[in-house]
């Protein structure tokens, strides 16, 4: 069965404001994997004393703060960012770390682009294999933020193939896939070996899968056919009480 993991930035929110009561919520609900974004304004000793009490694992987080990986005048905070975040990993169990790619730059061009991203990320990579962590580079989507570099999965897997790293891979997250009109299929296809996370989300919407326009009988076929086997991100904001909201997603995903 697949296990699913609760985006607990927007889910289970009835629990109250903080993570660690978001945490237990979960578990009680029957979810034993949680993620959430950032990590600089959230209790993390209360996260660290909740996973463990209630024996939930850590699916991922950001490196915070984001900072661009094309701008070469940002390099050095992103890499500290990464520093940061890897030493705040190591206390909840040293999960994937999820990197985004910061907006275009004026007047620079795509291969500089392309060219400053594998560069920074070569330097990030080898600090994650150092300290056993995987970063996820993280496609976005044009509608979410207009000038975001990445927003095409076969872009980003380029960029993972050229840092050649074990330590650097895809989270491939399904609704901004498809807001940017791209099939799941064919651009993961041969390459589903460099994805260390799949999310989902309804699309549009960006709720509950069920609540949109997505086949999700056909995109699960797919991805057991591609050969995924890990967990599935619910990064999705609920649109109704948090128990109906899962059955509804599981329902959608025949989970």
């Amino acid at each position: 069965m697949t296990a699913l993991s609760a985006c607990i930035e927007w889910q289970f929110t009835e629990a109250g404001a903080g993570l660690p009561e978001r945490i237990r919520a979960a578990k009680e609900a029957g979810l034993d994997r949680v993620e959430f974004h950032l990590w600089r304004d959230k209790d993390m000793p209360g996260v660290a004393r909740a996973l463990e009490e209630n024996d939930v694992s850590l699916t991922g987080f950001c490196v915070d703060p984001r900072r661009s990986i094309v701008d070469p005048a940002e390099h050095e905070e992103m890499l500290q960012a990464v520093r940061d975040t890897l030493a705040e990993a190591r206390k909840v169990g040293s999960p994937p770390l999820i990197v985004a790619s910061g907006f275009r730059v004026e007047g620079m061009s795509e291969e500089e682009h392309f060219d400053n991203a594998v560069s920074v990320l070569r330097r990030a990579a080898a600090l994650a294999e150092e300290a056993g962590v995987t970063l996820v580079l993280e496609p976005l989507n044009t509608q979410l933020f207009s000038a975001m570099y990445l927003v095409s999965t076969p872009l980003a897997l380029d960029i993972i193939e050229a840092v050649d790293s074990p330590n650097l891979k895809l989270i491939y997250d399904v609704h901004h896939s498809a807001v940017m009109g791209e099939d799941m299929k064919e651009v993961l296809s041969g390459r589903m070996h460099l994805v260390a996370h799949v999310q989902v989300a309804g699309t549009p919407g960006r709720n509950e899968p069920g609540t949109d326009d997505l086949d999700w009988g056909r995109i699960m076929a797919d991805l057991e056919e591609l050969g995924y086997d890990g967990p599935l991100g619910l990064e999705y904001m609920p649109t109704m009480p948090m128990d109906q909201s899962l059955a509804k997603a599981k329902d959608a995903l025949n989970v």
